[in-house]
C-alpha cells in the first residue's frame, strides 16, 4: 500500500477506463437481483463514490462482511455511470476486506442522528455526513488563515502552552503543577498535595495552561515586526453554553507600527479573505450546510464577502441600542459590555451587515489596552457579524511604560510577574496592534453549526474529557 493513492473525490473527476482502486469505508450496500450497489467514502469530499459488483463476483465471509461501517478496498474498472448525480462509478473484480463493522451494533447507521448522541461516539462521528464536512471545512480555513498571513509577509510563531502570568485578568485558568499525588490503582479515589509550597512544583511558581498567547506574541512582533500565533489555549469557566469551550484554538496576528486603523483594516480584510477562500473550495460541503442546519448560510456568507464593515464607536451603539425601542434581556447601558443579543440587532437590524466597535469603556477591557486621552476609554475594536454578534476582539497596545504599569495595578493584578512584558516599553517601546479571533467561532460561522461542541474533533467542556 501507498500514500500516494487516488482519493475518491479524483477517481469522481477522473476519465472512464483503466484499472483503479478504491479505498474507503462503507456508507452503504444495497443488493439487486443480479447486482450490488456500494456507497464508499474516504473522507476526501461529500459524495460518496459507487461500486458496482455483478453477483457472484465475491462470496464467503469477507463479502458478507461488506456492510455499513465496513473498510475496504476495490479494484476494478473505472466506467461512465448511467446513473444520475455521477460521473463515473467503479466495476468491481477484486476486494480486500480490511476490517468489518458488526451491522447490529454499528451506530452509525443510514437513518439520522441527534447531535448530542455524535458526541458520544466523537471517534466515530467523522465517518457521517456532518462531521466529514465540518472537518473538511475547518481543514481549508486552517490552510486560509496561514496562506492569508504568509502572503502578507507575517510570520508564524509559536507561543507558550504553560505560563506563569494572566493574560486576559480573569484568572479562569487551569494550573499546571507536579505536587499532587494520584492515587494508586485500586485506592480511594482522591488527590492529595504532595507539598504546598510553590516553591517545590516543577517551575518553582505557579503555572497555568495559557488562555492567550498575546502576551508572548507582542515581544515577537517588537523585533520581526508582523507576527501571529495559530495554537491551543484554555479556558476554565465552568460555562456549559452552546459557545464555549475550555480548550479551543485561537488565530492572534500582532503589528508592530501599526494603529487601531490598521488593524480594523487587517481584521476586516482577514474575515473576507478566509471567508472567501473556504466558499471557493468547500462548495459541495457548504452547500451541504446550507440545506441541511442553515437554509441562509450561503447568503450570509456572500454578504460578508460583498459587503464593506460599518464602523462605529461604542457610544455610539449604545445610543443606538438605547433608541431602538426593543426590550432586552440584559438592560443597556455605557459601561456594561455588550451581549450577544445586542451584537445581533446592530449588525442585522441597525446595519445590516458587519459591524466594528471601538472605543470601549476601559473597566470592561482588559489592562493591555491603550487607553485614549478622555480618560473613560480604551483603544479596542472588535468585529460583529451577522447571526452570532462578536468574532473577532482586537485593540491597539499600551505602550507607554508609566500607563501599562497603572493599568495592570487598576485591574488588581500585580506588576511583578509582567516584567517581562513590561520590558517591551521600557527598551524600544513602538506602537503596535492585534486582534485574537477563536477558530472555532470561525468555523461555527463558515457551517452554521450552532453548538461549538460540534466544530472539534474532541470537545472539552465542564465535565467532559472523553476520547
Amino acid at each position: 500500500m501507498d500514500y500516494r493513492r487516488t482519493y475518491l473525490r479524483d477517481l469522481m473527476q477522473a476519465q472512464p477506463g483503466g484499472q483503479v482502486s478504491a479505498y474507503g469505508w462503507v456508507k452503504t450496500r444495497r443488493d439487486s437481483k443480479g447486482v450490488s450497489f456500494v456507497a464508499l467514502n474516504d473522507g476526501s469530499c461529500m459524495a460518496d463514490f459507487q461500486v458496482v459488483v455483478d453477483a457472484g463476483t465475491f462470496d464467503g465471509a469477507d463479502w458478507d462482511a461488506v456492510t455499513t461501517g465496513a473498510c475496504v478496498r476495490f479494484d476494478g474498472e473505472l466506467v461512465a455511470s448511467p446513473g444520475a448525480g455521477q460521473a463515473v462509478e467503479l466495476k468491481a473484480t477484486g476486494m480486500e476486506l480490511y476490517g468489518g463493522a458488526d451491522a447490529s451494533t454499528y451506530p452509525l447507521q443510514k437513518k439520522g442522528a441527534t447531535m448530542e448522541f455524535l458526541r458520544e461516539i466523537a471517534h466515530l462521528r467523522v465517518r457521517g455526513n456532518t462531521f466529514g464536512a465540518v472537518n473538511r471545512v475547518r481543514n481549508r480555513a486552517s490552510y486560509a488563515v496561514h496562506r492569508f498571513f504568509q502572503e502578507r509577509g507575517f510570520q508564524w510563531i509559536n507561543t507558550p502552552i504553560i505560563t506563569a502570568s494572566d493574560c486576559e485578568g480573569a484568572g479562569a485558568m487551569f494550573a499546571v503543577t507536579t505536587l499532587l499525588e494520584a492515587p494508586e490503582p485500586g485506592q480511594e479515589a482522591k488527590f492529595k498535595l504532595a507539598s504546598q509550597d510553590p516553591a517545590d512544583d516543577f517551575f518553582g511558581k505557579p503555572a497555568y495552561l495559557t488562555v492567550s498567547g498575546q502576551l508572548n506574541v507582542e515581544t515577537l512582533a517588537m523585533g520581526l515586526t508582523n507576527v501571529y500565533t495559530f495554537g491551543p489555549t484554555f479556558r476554565a469557566e465552568n460555562s456549559h453554553s452552546t459557545r464555549h469551550l475550555a480548550e479551543f484554538w485561537m488565530i492572534e496576528p500582532e503589528m508592530a507600527f501599526c494603529d487601531l486603523e490598521g488593524d480594523m483594516n487587517l481584521a476586516e480584510e482577514f474575515v473576507r479573505e478566509v471567508i472567501k477562500d473556504v466558499m471557493d473550495h468547500c462548495e459541495a460541503d457548504l452547500a451541504f450546510f446550507n440545506q441541511r442546519i442553515d437554509k441562509e448560510l450561503l447568503t450570509t456568507l456572500n454578504h460578508v464577502v460583498n459587503s464593506p464593515f460599518e464602523r462605529m464607536t461604542y457610544t455610539e451603539a449604545i445610543a443606538a441600542l438605547e433608541k431602538s425601542g426593543q426590550t432586552w434581556q440584559f438592560p443597556v447601558a455605557w459601561g456594561s459590555d455588550l451581549q450577544s443579543e445586542h451584537e445581533r440587532w446592530l449588525t442585522e437590524v441597525h446595519v445590516g451587515r458587519p459591524v466594528i466597535l471601538t472605543d470601549y469603556p476601559k473597566e470592561i477591557k482588559a489592562f493591555y489596552m491603550r487607553a485614549n486621552e478622555d480618560g473613560k476609554t480604551v483603544r479596542a475594536m472588535d468585529v460583529l457579524v451577522p447571526r452570532i454578534g462578536e468574532l473577532i476582539g482586537g485593540s491597539q497596545r499600551e505602550e507607554r511604560y508609566d500607563v501599562l504599569e497603572q493599568r495592570i495595578r487598576e485591574a488588581g493584578l500585580d506588576p511583578e510577574p509582567y516584567w517581562w512584558y513590561m520590558d517591551l516599553r521600557k527598551y524600544g517601546s513602538a506602537p503596535h496592534s492585534g486582534f485574537g479571533l477563536g477558530f472555532e467561532r470561525l468555523i461555527m460561522y463558515l457551517t452554521g453549526m450552532q453548538n461549538i461542541r460540534d466544530v472539534i474533533p474532541f470537545h472539552r467542556t465542564p465535565g467532559q474529557a472523553a476520547f
